[in-house]
């Protein structure tokens, strides 16, 4: 046996609490008179809005955002099947970026219990530097699994050499081998995936949950 050619997967798996927490929440007003019910959301908003520049001046908040005011209507349907009159809705989202929990808390409590208010989900996320730097290390992480698997399998056959032939995301080296291989240097890239704890979620979680972040690659060697 001269040489064999391994094809290996590498994953790996990184777990780290998160370092802040974006709020999302909605100011809502509805009513018959569309003008009356666009200046009770504006109302109703003012506080929400004053609020989040005072915390932001004094460090609670490191950002907030206001933003997709949107009024729209509506005839709803009476049980008897006739149209009822037009209701009018506005509404007006926030968000608001935390980086002290116990502050969020205390923030998420207050502000729920304002007329109109409605805090919709927390997304915990990592900073962007912390999130470049965790996605380079677990992409590290998954090239050496495949190499350390490379190397079982090379060992099993009696065989010591192993050199690097491709690394490349999952699904690209079959790809690859249906179309013309281009002569040139060796290319190294990673796919990642990352579980952001409560984007998107129905319910509200002031408990702070994991961010996952994984790299998973599929290598070719020759072993010797």
């Amino acid at each position: 046996m001269s040489e064999v050619t391994i094809s290996v997967r590498g994953e790996h798996e990184t777990r780290l609490q998160p370092e802040r927490a974006v709020a999302h929440l909605t100011v809502r007003a509805e009513g018959p008179e569309r003008g009356a019910v666009v200046e009770r959301m504006a109302a109703l908003s003012e506080p929400v809005r004053d609020d989040l520049a005072t915390r932001k001046a004094d460090g609670t908040v490191e950002e907030w955002t206001s933003r997709r005011v949107s009024v729209w209507s509506e005839r709803p349907w009476h049980p008897e099947g006739r149209r009822l009159a037009p209701v009018h809705h506005a509404s007006v989202d926030f968000t608001a970026t935390f980086r002290d929990f116990t502050a969020l808390s205390w923030w998420a409590g207050e502000v729920a219990e304002r007329e109109g208010v409605q805090l919709g989900w927390i997304e915990w996320q990592l900073t962007p530097e912390t999130r470049a730097a965790v996605e380079r290390d677990t992409a590290a992480e998954a090239v050496h699994v495949a190499v350390a698997r490379a190397t079982a399998y090379a060992s099993a056959l009696g065989l010591g050499t192993v050199s690097p032939l491709q690394i490349a995301d999952v699904g690209l080296l079959a790809r690859e081998e249906s179309q013309p291989m281009a002569k040139g240097p060796l290319m190294a890239r990673a796919a990642f995936s990352a579980a952001d704890a409560g984007g998107g979620a129905p319910a509200i979680s002031l408990q702070p949950e994991d961010i996952v972040v994984t790299a998973a690659i599929e290598a070719r060697f020759s072993a010797r």
